[in-house]
């Protein structure tokens, strides 16, 4: 009988295993397939990585936050905590969204029709005394893995030319890669699943 219920047991653990793998996947594909369309412009840092393959990293226009755009720094504050940022974003003329706002933690009210908010997490250590200064927040949209032998030459096209990346958000900002863009040329595009 001890055979069987290892078995089960076994059984019951892998069917948990794949729900969850199932339940993550499912639910970026939402974000890919429902969430609201963003070009943001980037720029090439390093196109590989030995254990993983070839990727670009996305340095893009909100990388760098400044400091004057984030509308609740506490008074007085020296640094940030660790936690989490709210940038919202805009439409630009060239068809690139831009930031034009921020808040630790959520946003006080909700994105208006032409806005869209991207959720990220801000380090601890970055100095808020200057209006001047930026912040680096990690929205999780770094990297772009690319076919083995395309990052050394997506690099250098990236800096003779303008490269986007689209983004799908969620509306809790949320944010998945939905494709990698050549000017109004898309390059790769990522699968649902």
């Amino acid at each position: 009988m001890t055979g069987k219920k290892l078995i089960v047991s076994a059984l019951v653990l892998a069917l948990v295993q794949i729900g969850f793998l199932s339940w993550i996947i499912a639910g970026r594909a939402a974000i890919l397939r429902n969430g609201k369309e963003v070009l943001l412009k980037v720029e090439p840092i390093d196109p590989r990585d030995l254990l993983r393959g070839d990727y670009v990293s996305l340095n893009n226009t909100i990388s760098r936050v400044s400091v004057k755009l984030i509308a609740n720094i506490p008074q007085g504050a020296f640094s940030s905590d660790d936690g989490s940022i709210t940038v919202r974003l805009k439409k630009g003329a060239d068809g690139y969204w831009q930031p034009t706002a921020a808040w630790f933690g959520k946003a006080p009210a909700p994105a208006g029709a032409d806005e869209a908010d991207i959720a990220g997490h801000v380090a601890a250590g970055w100095d808020l005394r200057s209006p001047d200064a930026t912040i680096a927040p990690d929205y999780g949209i770094d990297r772009f893995y690319v076919p083995e032998g395309e990052g050394m030459a997506i690099q250098d096209d990236m800096r003779v030319r303008p490269f986007g990346i689209k983004l799908a958000l969620a509306s809790d900002g949320t944010a998945q890669i939905k494709a990698l863009m050549d000017g109004d040329k898309t390059l790769f595009e990522e699968p649902l699943y």
